[in-house]
């Protein structure tokens, strides 16, 4: 059975990266963040993603990496903002380009 690296969930984007390259990706995502966030209007603007502060440490003294995985992907979800049409969730971005095409449900 091929074991696979241990990974490290951003905690702004969501996407997995290695326990090394983690360190590097976390501020190049949260100024991309940024820069993004402030293109948007001002009603779809998002208050600044906290990084979730989990001190779990196992019997080893490792931290659990799954709590704290879990805890990432929860904060980067929080992110997301719903339609007000269909409810479905997107990034702030990709919301605006949704509801161009997004038309209420016609009763039958």
């Amino acid at each position: 059975m091929i074991r696979r690296p241990p990974t490290i969930v951003c905690y702004i984007c969501g996407r997995e990266y290695g326990t090394k390259s983690i360190a590097i990706h976390e501020p190049q995502c949260l100024k991309k963040w940024h820069n993004e966030n402030n293109l948007l209007p001002k009603e779809l603007r998002r208050p600044e993603p906290k990084k979730p502060e989990l001190r779990t440490i196992t019997a080893k003294g490792f931290y659990d990496l799954d709590a704290l995985n879990e805890a990432a992907w929860t904060s980067a979800q929080s992110q997301l903002v719903p339609c007000n049409i269909c409810g479905r969730t997107f990034l702030s971005d990709r919301l605006i380009v949704h509801q161009r095409s997004c038309k209420p449900k016609v009763a039958k």
